[in-house]
């Protein structure tokens, strides 16, 4: 049986690889192959930031988790900032959804984020480091009080 580390760790490196695997089907659905690749290799360095950020945080969460038995209101800053994560990561090609939602409101708010997609990046990485600061914290209290 894996102890409570090893475990965690395996949480996060599946986090991580489903939040890859949900970037690249997104963009193969809305653009193709060809064009998630390209966009990934413009991007990489923030889209690995953001998989490996969002690993870590669920590795803490798990651990943390599994020391206290009850998340503590942590899952919500784990969603949260995965959700961020993830529409970061998408915003590189947001804007090639006008060819299939022709809907004026709906392309204002693609172009927008097309526009500032680089933003949207950085974004989503403060979050994570929120995210991982916050769950460390929380850990290193509980680590005091044990």
């Amino acid at each position: 049986m894996l102890n409570k580390t090893t475990k965690s760790i395996l949480y996060g490196i599946l986090a991580s690889s489903v939040l890859l695997v949900v970037y690249f089907a997104i963009l193969t659905l809305v653009s193709g192959w060809t064009f998630a690749l390209e966009q990934f290799a413009s991007y990489w360095y923030f889209i690995i930031s953001l998989t490996v950020g969002f690993g870590i945080q669920i590795t803490l969460y798990q651990y943390i988790k599994s020391l206290v038995h009850s998340g503590q209101g942590m899952g919500k800053i784990v969603g949260v900032s995965g959700t961020t994560s993830t529409a970061a990561m998408i915003s590189c090609c947001a804007h090639y959804l006008v060819n299939l939602v022709p809907i004026l409101g709906v392309t204002g708010l693609v172009t927008f984020v097309g526009q500032y997609q680089v933003e949207l990046f950085w974004v989503g990485i403060v979050f994570n480091l929120f995210g991982i600061m916050f769950i460390s914290s929380k850990i290193i209290k509980f680590k005091k009080l044990s």
